[in-house]
């Protein structure tokens, strides 16, 4: 038996990166999974290389389209994954962007675009995660992705900076008020990530001409992490599998730092 046997989980963002990262930890350790993502043919392709590799640990797994800033489209998602496995345990509310711009050039396109998918679409796939969790009556576990930016603000990445602190603030919100409901809410910050989200910012870095060579970006944000090195996604997903697991059930309102020392609070 697995640590998350038997869980029903959803995972937003989980066409690549930290988010597939996270699903397939949880796969593994016998959860069944929904890989959700805006990216619909991607996430097919990550959770059919999934069902391929599962190597017969009864889990199962799907996938599912979503815009987490539409909510008719998360319920949709919700219920997606509610008709194949029958219940909702856990969510990961993964999906996240970023687009640097220098302090004195940011719009509000901008910041509209970020906090729109960081803030807006972790309420909403708070909320309705809740709503049905609720409805089963059986509790359940809501885990935010925040960021090293959620601690300390950063010049060429203010509306990100911003929108992660936003993820604490809901991540403590909400662990007051479903806590009434058995509902635990945590969340996990990663810093430097070697993933293709960070090598979309190392390129826009170079853009606005806060970078002159690729690499400067990461190598700088990096150079004070205590244990030497950027992170992968699999540095994350064994403290994701223990928010996911019943080891964490005492646990809520809390942020985990997973950036190697980058930053100590």
């Amino acid at each position: 038996m697995g640590r998350v046997s038997g869980r029903s989980c959803i995972v937003t963002g989980a066409a690549q990166g930290i988010g597939r990262a996270i699903g397939e930890a949880l796969l593994a350790e016998g959860a069944d999974v929904c890989f959700a993502d805006i990216n619909v043919e991607k996430a097919a392709e990550v959770a059919e290389w999934n069902r391929r590799h599962i190597n017969g640990s009864g889990a199962k797994v799907t996938h599912a389209h979503v815009d987490v800033t539409d909510r008719a489209a998360v319920r949709a998602m919700i219920g997606h994954t509610v008709s194949v496995f029958g219940k909702l345990d856990v969510k990961f509310n993964n999906a996240g962007v970023n687009k640097p711009m220098n302090f004195l050039d940011v719009t509000e396109d901008n910041w509209n675009f970020i906090m729109g998918i960081n803030g807006l679409g972790c309420m909403i796939g708070m909320q309705e995660a809740a709503r049905q969790m609720i409805a089963q009556g059986t509790g359940g576990k809501i885990i935010n992705t925040a960021s090293v930016a959620s601690r300390q603000g950063f010049d060429n990445v203010a509306p990100y900076c911003a929108s992660k602190w936003a993820v604490v603030s809901l991540t403590q919100s909400g662990a007051r008020d479903l806590a009434k409901h058995n509902i635990t809410v945590t969340g996990f910050a990663p810093g430097v990530v070697q993933t293709e989200m960070w090598e979309q910012v190392d390129q826009d870095l170079m853009d606005i001409g806060a970078a002159t060579r690729p690499g400067q970006a990461m190598e700088e944000f990096s150079s004070e992490i205590l244990r030497g090195r950027v992170a992968k996604p699999q540095d994350i997903t064994g403290t994701t599998t223990f928010l996911a697991a019943a080891e964490s059930d005492y646990m809520t309102g809390q942020i985990v730092m997973i950036d190697g020392g980058m930053t100590l609070v």
